[in-house]
């Protein structure tokens, strides 16, 4: 990790001695008692935390607060529920993409079991989602939400310019595309086996505009991380180079 979570601002922060966290810091960083390494407050400012001891009752650090980094893209991510293991991997990379808003959808192709996973019931998925974070060198852990059906998702999105990447029935690419409007932007990607006919028909009455990622299909993963650079691109997303 390049930066280190933690709950909210305070003075002091007690790590236990087996913390995950004071693991990292010791083992992966080769921190020792004195040494200062970054820290974030969830949704709040970056800052330093200082070791002051290190011993058998844990890893007592001294926290000082600096700024609030750059905040999240008017962007928000529909992505249909697919294989845990791809979820996984569309979590891990939410954060440095600089996604406003997660949704997650129940999708007419997509196996009902996938919403049962431990991925969802035991918390994996809040592990994961700040685990990208801290490597963005971010703050901003975006919230998650969950829709039964792609008419519940856009009905969540009105309000926005909707962007329904689709590789079968889109004709306009997304690389062309341009905003305009001052509105934030509600991307679409569907699940593993693609959105079914009833999906598409619910995202052009929505007003919503299919867009295609070019002529190979690509894995679901990879699709959201091309098309959120995409349109990061085009909304201005990636125009500034100051470290984050």
């Amino acid at each position: 990790m390049n930066l280190m979570l933690v709950p909210g601002i305070s003075e002091t922060l007690l790590l236990d001695a087996v913390d995950p966290r004071a693991a990292h810091v010791r083992k992966i960083l080769g921190m020792r008692v004195g040494d200062t390494f970054d820290i974030g407050a969830v949704n709040g400012p970056r800052g330093k935390a200082r070791i002051v001891a290190d011993d058998a009752a844990g890893m007592l650090l001294s926290l000082t607060w600096g700024y609030l980094p750059p905040p999240p893209l008017p962007l928000r991510l529909f992505a249909g529920l697919s294989r845990p293991q791809t979820m996984r991997k569309i979590l891990r990379e939410a954060g440095p993409l600089g996604f406003a808003e997660l949704h997650f959808v129940r999708c007419l192709r997509g196996e009902s079991s996938y919403a049962e996973s431990s991925l969802w019931t035991d918390g994996e998925w809040r592990s994961l989602l700040e685990e990208g974070v801290q490597q963005a060198f971010s703050t901003f852990v975006p919230p998650v939400f969950h829709h039964e059906c792609v008419s519940q998702a856009l009905d969540a999105a009105v309000g926005c310019e909707i962007l329904f990447a689709d590789n079968y029935e889109a004709t306009a690419p997304l690389a062309r595309w341009e905003k305009r409007t001052d509105k934030p932007v509600s991307l679409f990607v569907g699940p593993e086996r693609g959105w079914d006919g009833a999906e598409r028909d619910a995202a052009r009455k929505s007003g919503a505009l299919l867009v295609h990622l070019g002529p190979r299909v690509l894995r679901t993963e990879t699709a959201v991380t091309a098309a959120a650079m995409l349109v990061a691109a085009r909304i201005g997303g990636l125009d500034s180079m100051d470290k984050l």
